[in-house]
């Protein structure tokens, strides 16, 4: 597995956790718990990770996801 990002925007993990699943692409969170314990205030990011084969494609839609964020778009 590979790091895809990380980050404590919990509303882009939660819309990026979304594109990947409707691309067919598992992916796993990471440090959820951790964040949680040390009192929930989004100072631990929390990563993404995707199987190696799916990197590519994975990272194509976290492009997408960041422009459009910048943008206030959706697609």
């Amino acid at each position: 597995m590979k790091e895809l990002t990380r980050t404590n925007d919990i509303v882009l993990l939660s819309y990026l956790e979304h594109r990947l699943r409707e691309a067919g692409i598992e992916a796993l969170t990471l440090d959820t718990h951790t964040s949680i314990v040390e009192g929930s205030l989004g100072v631990l990011p929390r990563r993404i990770m995707v199987s190696d084969d799916d990197l590519g494609e994975a990272e194509s839609i976290l492009d997408d996801v960041r422009r459009m964020s910048r943008s206030g778009q959706e697609t």
